[in-house]
């Protein structure tokens, strides 16, 4: 193995750039992953880039298997809007718009 190697990266520990709660949603510049646990802003916090996750969704929207899921965090709600969010990852199955929370795969870029 190469020497300069440090880790896979599908964790990275990182001081979170607001409180969070664990299964919450952090976004740091371009690192964007969902809290292995509890923190206040700026104490270290675990954060998963890759892997599927459920997270609750705006109540109008659907999603179709494969579609961009974005981050809306003033709202704290996955959307299909990209103006002004985040883009997190992909559902890995279609969401109705009846349903309450939609599950996608974090694009762990």
């Amino acid at each position: 193995m190469a020497t300069n190697y440090v880790q896979p990266g599908n964790i990275l520990t990182i001081p979170a750039p607001a409180a969070v709660l664990s299964g919450g949603v952090v976004i740091a510049g371009e690192i964007k992953g969902i809290a292995q646990g509890d923190a206040l802003s700026g104490a270290l916090v675990d954060v998963a880039t890759r892997g599927v996750w459920e997270l609750p969704k705006v109540a109008a929207n659907s999603f179709t298997l494969g579609a961009k899921v974005y981050w809306n965090a003033g709202d704290g709600l996955a959307t299909t809007t990209a103006s002004c969010n985040t883009l997190l990852g992909v559902a890995v199955e279609a969401a109705p718009a009846d349903s309450a929370s939609v599950k996608l795969r974090l694009s762990g870029f």
